[in-house]
């Protein structure tokens, strides 16, 4: 079932003297299937930032629509949009977004919270998490009292308890060191075996590897994509390698 459908995606931009126009998407078309693990890469300037950001109700497009569950959500009036948000959608950033002040529990709580939940449910929703994600022992300690990669393990936490339809994780391995990033991606492979749907924008190619299908964003366009099929992770991290050459050096691409 298509979880997530975009048509002909358009964005432009004022610049910031106002002089003139810069067309960050041009025509991107397409869908996300419920349970797909779906990574977006393309150069710096590509389009790929500004996507998730309209893809996650945080922008506006110029043009083009945006269907989750086949809901418009640039039809959601505004003062819906956060309760929109949290009920449908979580989110992972490549800076955590913890706040410091607050236990890892009461971080991943937040949303919970915001939605007006019984602690009581929040206890129950919390428990089989932090059990998985394996921070069950650190959840009264503060962001500054853990690692990098127990802080991204607690943010993952905070995006899953809402239960949502899409995971948006942008970046989400970028502030991780080596062996936190394959810990967090396996994190990622196990929840969305067991059927949520991931969308992770990365420069990674390491990242991308351990999704099901790679889309590459070129000049504000989808300009190739890759399906995982029977390949390895290594198969296809050589493929999306091959792939980034073929894009930065403008030649040929072939399926």
């Amino acid at each position: 079932m298509t979880l997530l459908q975009v048509n002909h995606l358009k964005k432009i931009y004022a610049s910031r003297l106002g002089g003139s126009l810069v067309q960050a998407l041009s025509d991107v078309n397409f869908s996300v299937e419920e349970g797909e693990f779906v990574a977006i890469m393309g150069e710096s300037g590509s389009g790929k930032t500004t996507l998730l950001n309209i893809l996650a109700a945080l922008d506006k497009p110029t043009g083009g629509e945006v269907l989750l569950n086949g809901k418009n959500i640039a039809a959601i009036p505004e003062g819906q949009m956060a309760a929109f948000r949290r009920s449908h959608m979580g989110f992972v950033f490549q800076d955590f977004n913890l706040l410091d002040t607050f236990s890892l529990k009461d971080n991943i709580f937040l949303p919970l919270v915001l939605a007006r939940k019984e602690y009581r449910e929040m206890e129950q929703r919390i428990a089989p998490i932090a059990q998985r994600l394996g921070i069950g022992d650190l959840l009264n300690k503060y962001p500054y009292e853990v690692s990098g990669g127990q802080k991204q393990r607690a943010a993952v936490a905070r995006a899953l308890i809402t239960q949502p339809n899409i995971v948006f994780a942008d970046e989400p391995t970028g502030a991780l060191d080596s062996k936190a990033t394959e810990s967090l991606l396996r994190v990622f492979e196990e929840i969305n075996r067991e059927g949520q749907t991931i969308l992770m924008v990365t420069h990674s190619t390491r990242a991308a590897s351990h999704a099901g299908r790679v889309l590459f964003i070129k000049d504000g366009l989808v300009y190739h994509q890759i399906y995982r099929g029977n390949q390895s992770n290594g198969e296809l991290y050589q493929k999306i390698s091959d792939t980034l050459t073929v894009l930065a050096t403008g030649g040929e691409l072939h399926e």
